[in-house]
């Protein structure tokens, strides 16, 4: 078997987006020393050294806009595969301060203020001395007169309160919305984190009610009371909820929506959509429940009907039967 084969055929462990973080990290620690030892580099940013001679060998293609040789960081080959020794040239741009154009500056300055708005005290700080630190360098002028009054998240009231009962390593109870089954629950969490996901803040937990790891959106919890007992061991650490980690969790399912019921897709997030006979509308949709799907699909009958997976049509057209029964059975008082 050939070496490209077996490199083929290991498993990656280290996933892109950790590679990024540490080259970003790894060129301005070389670019204060010079030089430095392939096993003192990896010591400091903690990884493996045969892992950072591989990010080594991308670095070597990263540089300025154009992709021409003097456009790239140029990376020692002969003395890293040699005296196992990393030196670094033609990145020094890297070392300049960053300015903005006006636009960006706005841009900038108006995220930061509406962030400002809805972040967790600990966080707001930070939102704040960057703030300061962009008007001591001028680049506050073209937002000055932009003024930001954001509306608060739904839920986004909770932080402080979730937050501080993960400081203080307690537990809380919820009250709280589980939409897939339109039904309310009160259940006891040992919290890790409040973490935001797209265009949704969650609470990371470990369940007493389910038993095992949750999170919950904010926007869902009605009510939420941190209680006295320590969280135990099950708590552990935050998880990183990012990079796909709620793929998995739903079934692909595929509804035919006939035009009175086309209004679902401005409501509901869909992964794809496709013309249907007679001016209906194919959509692809990420169920996490049956039981959500049956109720949508009540909600806009005689206007929608579920083409896959086959069991769910079938699921549904008992309901729609047994539904239509309760009107019509003479013996139903």
């Amino acid at each position: 078997m050939s070496a490209g084969r077996q490199d083929a055929d290991k498993p990656v462990v280290h996933a892109a987006r950790e590679q990024v973080a540490r080259l970003l990290a790894l060129v301005p620690f070389l670019h204060s020393r010079g030089e430095v030892r392939l096993t003192d580099a990896a010591a400091a940013l903690g990884v493996d050294p045969e892992q950072l001679d591989r990010d080594l060998r991308v670095l070597f293609m990263c540089g300025l806009p154009g992709g021409y040789p003097d456009d790239l960081i140029n990376v020692d080959l002969d003395a890293l595969e040699g005296e196992r020794i990393i030196r670094v040239a033609n990145a020094d741009y890297l070392a300049r301060p960053v300015s903005f154009a006006p636009s960006e500056a706005a841009a900038l300055v108006v995220a930061l203020k509406a962030l400002a708005e809805t972040a967790a005290p600990e966080t707001r700080d930070v939102v704040r001395r960057t703030l300061d630190k962009l008007a001591a360098a001028g680049q506050t002028v073209a937002a000055e007169r932009v003024h930001v009054e954001a509306t608060p998240e739904p839920g986004s009231e909770l932080v402080p309160l979730l937050q501080g009962a993960i400081d203080r390593g307690h537990q809380l109870e919820l009250d709280y919305h589980v939409a897939s089954r339109d039904e309310h629950s009160t259940r006891v969490v040992e919290p890790r984190a409040v973490t935001r996901v797209g265009d949704a803040t969650y609470l990371d937990a470990w369940c007493h009610t389910a038993g095992g790891d949750r999170v919950f959106r904010l926007d869902r919890i009605l009510r939420a009371t941190e209680l006295d007992t320590p969280v135990s061991d099950r708590a552990g650490h935050a998880r990183d909820l990012g990079s796909g980690w709620f793929e998995g969790s739903a079934t692909t399912v595929t509804v035919r929506l006939a035009p009175p019921a086309h209004w679902v897709t401005e409501y509901y997030p869909v992964t794809a959509t496709r013309p249907g006979p007679g001016g209906s509308l194919d959509v692809d949709m990420e169920v996490a429940s049956e039981a959500w799907l049956r109720q949508l699909l009540l909600r806009v009958a005689p206007h929608a009907t579920v083409v896959v997976p086959r069991e769910f049509a079938d699921s549904f057209t008992a309901s729609a039967r047994a539904a239509v029964r309760l009107y019509t059975d003479t013996d139903v008082r």
